[in-house]
């Protein structure tokens, strides 16, 4: 029989208010908490560089500071050299990329595809493409396509801002932000939340440092193989294939439409589609072979039908976003339940002793 007592509400109506109140202020700074969780995830992967740096002598002040700048000096690179050949090729794409150039390509692949399966109705993807384009097309929508894209830069200049401020001071006074939040932690709980932060810093370092060092190398020998195949944009498109890889399952899929429409966005006709497939399927045995294995072999691993459910139910929840935070969202949650499961069983951290 539960047995309620006027201090046993009042605390839990206590904690409610405290636990509402943190969620509403989460929600109202939303934007601000982005930058925050960005933030973390570089230091995550640049606190090794710069643990390195102070292990051979160097302060750690001066370390961080050599190590942010250095990734700004690259991204400042980055963007006067790379990201501008990037932004031309978008443009010539998007000159191609018109009403009638679409109604092409729907109306060459339903012809292909009725040779093959003559029980498609007629008109099948060239109507809904046609209805499609009507509607994206429309004044409000145009209007409101270019507001996302100003707000989209808008972010941009902000995150350029806050990151790297919030990383510096991160990779230099982290240690001393986790014991003051540790401080905080009554004394029964202080070892397994030790535990908890240290293996989600451990995992998430891991899974970021691995899934950006694979998205690297996909783009870089998508862009390679593409031009070899005789693609114009391959640059574009590599980098594309790259961030798309991000995705597990999707990502490829992915992949192979972007190739196989810039390829007859470019040509007119399907000569360069099969190049780019097969260009695309080289990329992808290189994925599965090599660089997955060899980049996630230490990482936490998770049954392929576990993270197919996984990205499914974040794409149902949140879309792209969703389908990108699935998995690292995913992996603090185990490991948060398997710390506590284990503090449970062996230190009894969470039950009433029994006198």
């Amino acid at each position: 029989m539960l047995n309620f007592t006027p201090e046993k509400v009042f605390r839990f109506l206590f904690y409610t208010a405290i636990g509402v109140t943190v969620a509403m202020v989460l929600w109202r700074f939303s934007g601000l908490l982005v930058y925050l969780l960005l933030s973390l995830v570089l230091s995550y992967i640049l606190n090794p560089v710069v643990n390195r740096m102070q292990a051979n002598g160097m302060h750690r002040t001066l370390a961080t500071f050599l190590v942010v700048l250095s990734v700004l000096l690259i991204l400042i690179w980055a963007s006067t050299t790379i990201i501008p050949n990037i932004g031309n090729q978008l443009l010539r794409l998007t000159a191609q990329l018109n009403v009638e150039t679409v109604a092409f390509i729907a109306r060459s692949i339903e012809d292909y595809t009725l040779q093959l399966i003559p029980q498609l109705p007629q008109g099948y993807l060239t109507d809904n493409v046609n209805s499609f384009f009507d509607r994206f097309f429309d004044l409000d929508n145009v209007q409101a396509l270019f507001g996302n894209i100003i707000g989209v830069f808008t972010n941009l200049f902000t995150a350029l801002l806050i990151l790297p401020f919030t990383t510096f001071f991160l990779l230099k006074d982290g240690s001393k932000l986790r014991r003051q939040i540790l401080q905080l932690v009554p004394n029964k709980y202080f070892e397994t939340t030790v535990n908890i932060i240290s293996q989600i810093e451990m995992r998430l370092g891991r899974h970021f440092k691995a899934v950006g060092l694979q998205s690297t190398l996909v783009a870089f020998f998508s862009w390679m193989l593409l031009s070899v195949a005789g693609l114009n944009n391959a640059l574009s498109v590599g980098v594309a294939i790259g961030l798309a890889n991000t995705i597990p399952y999707f990502g490829p899929v992915l992949g192979y439409l972007l190739s196989i429409v810039i390829a007859i966005i470019e040509t007119g006709d399907f000569s360069l589609v099969l190049n780019c497939i097969l260009a695309v399927m080289i990329v992808q045995i290189m994925d599965n072979v090599i660089f997955y294995p060899a980049i996630f072999s230490r990482s936490a691993n998770i049954h392929p039908l576990y993270v197919l459910l996984i990205i499914l139910i974040g794409a149902e929840l949140a879309g792209l976003i969703g389908m990108l935070v699935a998995i690292p969202l995913f992996t603090v949650i185990r490991v948060i339940y398997n710390e506590i499961s284990w503090s449970i069983q062996n230190y009894y951290v969470f039950k009433s002793r029994q006198t």
